[in-house]
């Protein structure tokens, strides 16, 4: 498995954050983490409801609140809140395509949930790979 790069080399744009808000954000990141690791579950077993249920509440925009987004954003960079907004909108695609799988149950269902649960982790990589917070 390769090795994150280190912080001296770098280049991601740093982004400031009070300490409390940047415990906040990578608390919001843990989360968001271990939510699609439940929705990886769930859709392995086929269980499409719950996994549209749980994407909407925790990263759908349904969960905006729940994050603290307004309280957030005005510390990130423009692009970097567009990021999270898209990440949050991929959320919501993801739960309507999962519920649309759940009443057609089909392969061509299966491979249109699992396009839309990548769009929503492509967001997490572009923000990752652009952006830190230490």
């Amino acid at each position: 498995m390769a090795v994150a790069t280190v912080a001296a080399g770098d280049d991601r744009e740093l982004v400031k954050l009070p300490e409390p808000m940047q415990a906040h954000m990578l608390g919001n990141m843990r989360d968001h983490l271990a939510t699609l690791n439940e929705l990886l579950k769930l859709v392995a077993k086929e269980e499409y409801k719950p996994a549209a249920e749980l994407a909407e509440a925790r990263l759908g925009m349904s969960s905006l609140g729940l994050h603290g987004a307004a309280h957030m954003a005005p510390f990130m960079p423009q692009p970097m809140q567009e990021m999270g907004t898209g990440m949050h909108h991929a959320a919501s695609r993801f739960a309507l395509v999962a519920t649309d799988a759940d009443v057609e149950r089909s392969k061509a269902s299966l491979q249109q949930v699992t396009a839309a649960l990548q769009e929503v982790t492509a967001t997490c990589v572009a923000c990752h790979s652009a952006y830190r917070i230490h």
